[in-house]
């Protein structure tokens, strides 16, 4: 069997069961690697004043790593820069935010080329290539200028954009053409796929050959949705640790018979932190006789704090949260915990499983998988109730949570208040429902569906589309 090599930005294995944070792209990939024998390539996290593309080779729970260290510049100008100031927010809709600069520009297209000049030496004839997310999207068209002829594909954690936000980009022709030397680009929904099909069409002048295969810039490209899921034996395992269930115990003990409601969010303005407080506030100024029935607990770890709009949010957070306790909580309860830290996914499991509502709101997400931890954490006999944003990609798979408009704090409260009041058999229906799809669609059945279909596109290097 020929070996997969992933490529992502950071390279990050759980060291052992339970220990990886919030986010769910290191759990994926290293139950990708353990099925297939290879090697996970990318950045080390760490800085040097010259890049010399030496590589650092480790064996990490059960994973082949190989990383290099990037020069201070690259780091400003790739990941603070193009990645996270221009691609994260133009993907997400927040074109007012997005900082489109020559420099930081030039430096992602330096990074890729120095991550394809750093793997190249490490490919075998045989291996296929699994690039992953909007850091190395120029990846493929620098490995195929070195000679590399292997079966390249390529998945979007994120949105892809409709076709009016994407063109907000300056040279965003030349970013879609680069994706033309994947031989199988990948999308989380059929809704960013058609996105992305729509630009081609539109803007690149393309055809689609076949469903699923498109032809733009003298070439072709397979294109498809594979919704990411998580490893579901796995999380059930992890249910059982001591750790999981001793928070479980703890938070039951803390809530004091009451509601627990929680969301878990890296801090990001395009998870919707600002709306749903919004919206947890409102629901306790619309419903007096619930308000010391519950308790919100917000954990949302700190994440690129070099980035200015992300600093920005966690003075507004910190601001709102102290609003909603000063205007509501008394000598002997406060309803709302905010916490900035970062728990193990064990220890998330006991906190899941003790909540009576998952509040996932964000504005706009690729997929959501603390959405279908949620639901995979939740007792079978007396489950708990899924709020979910209509614009996280798990809802078009997971319909029987209760679909909200982030942006509305009106629906958001009655959402609340809904899920409060449902009683047992409609929780246990919607239940069943929704951790089916989450046991049928986990992380396994992506990993296949995608290598499976990169395995089998057509060999179309070096030739031309008339």
């Amino acid at each position: 069997m020929s070996r997969l090599i992933v490529v992502s930005n950071r390279v990050s294995p759980p060291s052992g069961a339970g220990e990886e944070s919030v986010g769910g792209l290191a759990m994926a990939l290293s139950a990708a690697l353990r099925e297939y024998s290879g090697v996970w390539f990318g950045w080390s996290g760490r800085t040097t004043p010259e890049f010399t593309g030496r590589l650092h080779i480790e064996k990490v729970g059960g994973v082949t790593a190989a990383t290099v260290d990037l020069e201070e510049i690259d780091l400003e100008e790739y990941y603070n820069g193009y990645a996270n100031k221009t691609l994260w927010p133009l993907f997400h809709y927040r074109v007012d935010i997005a900082a489109f600069d020559r420099a930081f520009d030039q430096g992602y297209r330096r990074v890729n080329r120095r991550f394809a000049e750093t793997l190249a030496p490490l490919i075998q004839p045989d291996d296929i290539i699994w690039v992953h997310d909007y850091h190395l999207i120029p990846l493929a068209r620098e490995l195929r200028s070195l000679g590399v002829k292997n079966r390249i594909g390529f998945f979007l954690h994120i949105p892809w954009p409709a076709h009016q936000v994407f063109i907000s980009l300056p040279r965003h022709r030349q970013l879609v053409e680069s994706m033309f030397d994947y031989d199988l680009v990948g999308f989380q929904t059929a809704e960013y796929q058609q996105a992305f099909e729509e630009y081609v069409l539109n803007e690149a002048a393309g055809a689609v050959v076949r469903e699923g295969q498109l032809s733009a810039f003298g070439r072709t490209l397979d294109v498809g949705a594979f919704p990411i899921g998580i490893d579901a034996p796995e999380f059930a395992e992890m249910l059982k640790t001591g750790r999981a269930r001793r928070m479980r115990d703890l938070m039951t003990a803390c809530t004091v018979f009451r509601h627990l409601i929680v969301g878990v969010d890296r801090l990001d303005y395009a998870k919707g932190l600002e709306e749903r407080f919004l919206g947890f506030e409102h629901f306790l100024q619309q419903n007096p006789d619930l308000r010391r029935e519950v308790l919100m607990l917000q954990i949302a770890p700190a994440s690129r704090e070099a980035v200015e709009a992300y600093q920005e949010i966690r003075g507004r957070l910190d601001a709102l949260s102290g609003r909603i306790n000063g205007e509501f909580a008394d000598v002997d309860w406060a309803p709302f915990r905010y916490v900035n830290k970062t728990y193990r996914r064990d220890e998330l499991a006991g906190i899941y499983g003790a909540a009576r509502v998952g509040l996932v709101t964000p504005l706009r997400d690729g997929m959501n998988l603390v959405a279908k931890e949620f639901v995979a954490a939740q007792n079978p006999d007396d489950p708990g109730v899924l709020i979910l944003s209509r614009f996280a990609g798990a809802a078009r798979q997971m319909r029987e949570a209760l679909l909200v408009n982030p942006n509305s704090a009106e629906e958001v409260a009655d959402a609340l208040r809904r899920a409060l009041n449902m009683d047992r058999a409609e929780r246990i229906r919607r239940w069943r429902a929704l951790f089916d799809n989450v046991q049928r669609e986990d992380v396994a059945a992506w990993r296949d569906a995608f290598v499976r279909a990169l395995r089998g596109a057509e060999e179309l290097r070096p030739a031309m589309v008339s």
